[in-house]
Formats: structure tokens, sequence, C-alpha cells
């Protein structure tokens, strides 16, 4: 019982954990296309800064009522965006990774709002670009894709247009030196120190733990997210998938680094990273691989003709058409036993025949207005005693009860006389209306009917 309780639990925790939505530090979205020479990837870093001052100080005087926002686009054409393509592919061939990032557009964006008891600071830098030299070799029967590249990491400062955009504490040292000036020196400066521009983790989870689908038909309407149309027509499309809380991913927690400093008074300073979340896809059959310790994965036109899974964990392709051919014919069954129950519900119906009925009039008109109303009767009444109703049946046959009188009032004039104001009391009014039968008490009443008798 106690096992059956622990399993429930456990389960219950990972069901709220994969249903979550948080905001994910560093999410990867990624088109390859082996069949040309660049494909797009787009990723997103984010992160979140909190300054605590729960007993007021200096620094709560500092920053209150202050709110900014430092944001800015640059493309490839930008010396500091060039810096960081260099960094990039400096950080991907240290993985053992080929690939090359050859095109990056830059949009960043920092907000600061400060509130009564804490600071917030919210940092956000997307890149766009492209990818290329993912192909490792080509033959007409398989190509085989880089996929070492993933971890699109640096800790080198990024200047763009005199933005710092990589190491959180820069933002402060540029726009609140004096909120800088209590961080300096102190534990906290090493937890804002961390660089945002870090998807290490991205890579360092292994593709056997990504979940992975397919889609056999090469549908149109994901080849437009390839920017193609017809021409992946026929062709498999892999997605490999990460990011949720699982017992084969592992649990995904946020990454949460805190320290206390004591200047004129207490502060806490918290650097809050959630999760990372990858999605990479492919045109063709994937099938994953190692070679020389770098994740490879090898693509097809279609899949083996004895692959017949679907997802990790080898759930058969079959028993999926199977069920779904199942429940088509169960829904055609239903239909069928439907049709059928209601012609028998049709023909087993009894009634009136509406050929008998007859309608009539039953309004009236009324000045220069008149109302269409009428009923339908029974042309005869031969047939009554089938179609009369059952509320008919009991009125007849349970007729409401009458109030019988009883024997005294019966017998007794003087209790009928109520209606002339005698009441009943014949020794007041003299005279006696009673029968034989009358057990009335007067003594008018008793030689009444003691002289009848």
């Amino acid at each position: 019982m106690s096992r059956a309780v622990t399993l429930s639990v456990l389960l219950a925790i990972l069901i709220v954990i994969g249903a979550s939505t948080p905001v994910w530090a560093a999410q990867l979205d990624a088109r390859i296309n082996p069949n040309t020479e660049t494909s797009p990837f787009k990723i997103t870093y984010l992160k979140t800064i909190f300054i605590e001052y729960p007993n007021g100080g200096n620094l709560y005087d500092e920053l209150q009522g202050k709110e900014w926002t430092v944001s800015g686009i640059a493309d490839s054409s930008n010396p500091g965006v060039q810096e960081l393509i260099h960094e990039l592919n400096r950080g991907i061939a240290n993985d053992g990774s080929q690939i090359q990032i050859t095109d990056l557009n830059v949009n960043y964006n920092f907000h600061l709002k400060a509130r009564d008891v804490s600071t917030s600071i919210d940092y956000r830098v997307l890149l766009e670009g492209t990818l290329s030299d993912y192909v490792i070799t080509k033959d007409s029967q398989r190509t085989l894709v880089d996929m070492g590249w993933r971890g699109m990491s640096t800790d080198k400062e990024i200047n763009i247009d005199g933005v710092e955009i990589n190491i959180p504490i820069n933002i402060l040292r540029d726009q609140e030196p004096e909120v800088y000036a209590y961080f300096a020196g102190t534990e906290a400066e090493s937890v804002l120190g961390r660089n945002l521009i870090d998807a290490d983790f991205i890579l360092e989870q292994p593709l056997i733990n990504w979940h992975f689908l397919f889609d056999p038909t090469g549908i149109n309407v994901d080849a437009g997210t390839f920017g193609l149309d017809d021409s992946i027509s026929g062709f498999v499309i892999s997605s490999w998938t990460m990011g949720e809380s699982s017992i084969r991913e592992g649990r995904q927690v946020e990454r949460v680094f805190e320290a206390e400093i004591m200047a004129d008074n207490r502060y806490v300073v918290r650097s809050v990273q959630s999760a990372d979340q990858g999605n990479i896809s492919t045109v063709g059959f994937g099938a994953l691989d190692i070679l020389d310790g770098v994740e490879i994965v090898g693509v097809t036109p279609t899949p083996p003709s004895d692959y017949m899974t679907t997802s990790t964990g080898d759930f058969p392709v079959m028993i999926v058409y199977g069920m779904a051919g199942m429940a088509a014919i169960g829904g055609i069954g239903f239909f069928i036993f439907s049709n059928r129950s209601l012609k028998n519900t049709k023909s087993a119906q009894t009634g009136i025949d509406p050929s008998r009925l007859v309608g009539y009039e039953t309004s009236a008109s009324s000045g220069g207005y008149k109302t269409n109303r009428g009923e339908a009767q029974l042309k005869d009444d031969s047939d009554y005693q089938q179609t009369r109703s059952h509320y008919d049946e009991v009125q007849q046959s349970s007729p409401p009860p009458q109030s019988t009188p009883s024997q005294e009032e019966a017998a007794c004039g003087c209790a009928a006389s109520t209606e002339i104001g005698s009441e009943c009391d014949c020794a007041m009014q003299g005279a006696c209306l009673c029968d034989g039968t009358c057990r009335c008490s007067a003594d008018i009443c008793k030689e009444q009917v003691s002289s009848m008798s």
C-alpha cells in the first residue's frame, strides 16, 4: 500500500513539473536541411536579477522609483556582432564540431524596475543567424550531419554600440554606478558576473535523451518552416526536443545563485535562470550516432523499412495505425446500430393515426384582428378507449372523495340551521326541528323525539 502511494506521489510530481511552463533560460530552435549549404537557427538567452532590500537602506533610496530600458539591434556588419560570431565559432570548435556561424543578427533588451522591497533587472538577448559546414560526409545512401554545435556560449564581454550584453553586472556599472559600488569586490559580484550567453546545458543533455519524432509524409506545411515548398515532398522530417522534466531527461530545475552583502543594511542579490529548451529538426530520417566524441545524425531520405517507431521508446507504428483503424470500425458500427435502433423505434410507436384527426378553429375575431388558433380532435370516438390518456382513466376510476355529514348533522335540524343564525341551541330558540334520530341533549329536543316515538 505504501509503495503504491509513493509511486502515485512521484507520478503526480512529474506531471505537475512536466505541465509547468517556466521562462526558459536558453531557447534553441534550428531547422537543418542537409540538401542545402546553410540552414537557419534562432536562440534566445534569458535571465533575471533581483536586488532585495526588505529593511530599506541607502540602496533602496538610490533605486527608489527608477525604471529604464536599454535595447538595440545589430547585424553582421557591426564590429561587436563580428566579435560575437568569432567567439561563438571558437566555442563550437572547442566542443569538437566543425559547424560555423556565417551570419548573425542580435536583438538585446535590458529592463530595470524598482519596487518597494526589491528591484528586478530582466536580460534578454536574441540571436538569429545561419549555420554552414554541418554536412560531414554525403553519399547516395546517407548524409552525416554534425550535431555538436548546440552549446552556443561565450564568457567574454561583447560590446555592441557601447552596450555590454553578456555580463549582467556591467549594465549596472554603466547605467547605475552608485548601485554597482555596493557589489564591487563582494560575493554579489560573482553572482552578477555569470555570463548570459550560455547554452552549455543544451549540449550537455545527450540527444538520446531528447524526444524524437518524425513525420513520414513530408507534408507541405512542414516544408514551409524550412523555407521550401515542394522540394522535400516525400522526405521525412525528424525532430528532437528537450526541456521537460521526465524520468528519462531528469528533473529540470531553475538555476538560482544568491549572495548576501552587508553595507549600511542587509541586501540580497539573486540570479534566476530556468532550465534550457531545445528544438532541432532535419530534413530526412535521422539516426543518432557518435563520431570522434561528437554527436552526429545519419540522415536518409526515408526511414528504414524495418523501423517501426515514432518516438524514443520503441512504440510500434502499426499499433498506432491499428488502434486508429479499430476506432474507425467501432464508429461505423455505432452509426449502423443507432440507425437500426431508430428505425425500430419508429415502427414500434403507437398513438392516434393523423388521418383520423380533424382541425377546427378556436379563436374568434375582435374588430379587424383575428388569431389563427385551432385544435385537433378525433373524427369519431369509436376507438376512444384505446387513445384516451391515462390521466382520464385515473380521473374516472378515482373520483374525488366527498365529505359526508355526521349522524348528528344529518338528524339535528338545530345543527343544519346554521345558515339562519340559530347555531345549535334549540333551548334558546324554543323550538326543535329534529327527527327521531337526534341525539341533542336539550330537553325540548328530547321531548320532541319522545313524542315522535
